[in-house]
């Protein structure tokens, strides 16, 4: 196979794949998100073509693997999503698929899907002004978790539990034009639990241990351990990766202290560097074997 890593230079993820598909006799490009153009109807070309400007036509690809969503204006993430749903149409295979990346990466969507879903979410509002954010802030106990509409590893959230500094928060996030997504902040033993998952298959769990954040992901320093995967856990995460619809995807969960579960988050980028570490999977080596057994359906 001929296999293109939307991802960034220097990536262990990249080079982790490259050197699985390498393994297996395959070829793998890397190609940068920002540098990919779409032509249509152009003289000489024959229907649509995808092309980054390195000339490598990404519909020539057998699959493509997206490793990144790199920030960018509402117009910039619209075009990429687009882009890749031309791959999808031209018959290539696409991981995640455009659709589940449109979800997981949209922190609302992925919450109001989970919760239709019937799994068990924190309580969250969602909004565009400071003042239905602080009534919010009020009525999720004072006590909130802000956080990015996009982003992922932790990056861009904070904990609030002071009033004014809730209010300052709030007015600066509304004054740049940022959509105000709160989470009731929930009181936990200091650790979660991260689900892997792959074509419907569950390839391991980890258990992620804060040393002094709330937050618990590994690029935060949080020490991690080999996790068995109860049935519950495993049910959720099962209807969870269905629900967004993602081939390959990380899904956390968060006990609080009564050991109530909840879906705290679908990563369809997944970060599996410390997973294959902690559980002795090859997670690169799995994903290159799913590929070669064929294109599960794009949603």
């Amino acid at each position: 196979m001929r296999i293109g890593i939307l991802g960034n230079e220097g990536s262990w993820y990249g080079d982790d794949i490259s050197r699985a598909a390498t393994e297996r006799g395959h070829e793998c490009v890397r190609v940068e998100f920002p540098l990919v153009s779409v032509s249509c109807g152009e003289p000489g070309h024959a229907g649509r073509k995808v092309a980054n400007s390195a000339e490598h036509d990404l519909a020539s690809f057998d699959a493509v693997i997206v490793r990144t969503m790199p920030p960018g204006s509402l117009e910039q993430v619209v075009f990429r999503m687009d882009a890749l749903a031309h791959l999808v149409a031209a018959g290539v295979t696409v991981v995640n698929s455009p659709r589940s990346m449109e979800c997981a990466v949209d922190k609302f969507l992925t919450t109001a899907r989970l919760e239709a879903a019937g799994l068990t979410v924190p309580a969250t509002v969602t909004c565009q002004d400071s003042e239905t954010a602080m009534a919010a802030f009020q009525r999720l106990g004072g006590d909130v978790v802000v956080k990015p509409l996009f982003g992922a590893e932790g990056r861009g959230i904070c904990r609030v539990s002071d009033p004014d500094i809730a209010f300052r928060t709030f007015r600066t996030l509304e004054r740049t034009g940022a959509v105000l997504y709160l989470q009731e902040f929930i009181r936990h033993p200091g650790f979660d639990v991260r689900v892997l998952i792959l074509d419907g298959q569950i390839l391991g769990g980890m258990k992620r241990t804060s040393i002094d954040d709330f937050r618990t992901n590994v690029s935060r320093s949080a020490r991690t351990q080999t996790h068995q995967v109860t049935d519950t856990e495993s049910e959720m995460a099962l209807v969870a990766a269905e629900t967004v619809g993602a081939r390959i995807c990380g899904i956390d969960l968060l006990y609080d202290e009564t050991g109530r579960c909840f879906v705290i988050e679908v990563n369809a980028v997944p970060g599996w560097k410390a997973f294959s570490r902690t559980n002795g999977v090859d997670v690169a080596g799995r994903l290159i074997a799913s590929l070669e057994c064929g294109e599960s359906v794009q949603r």
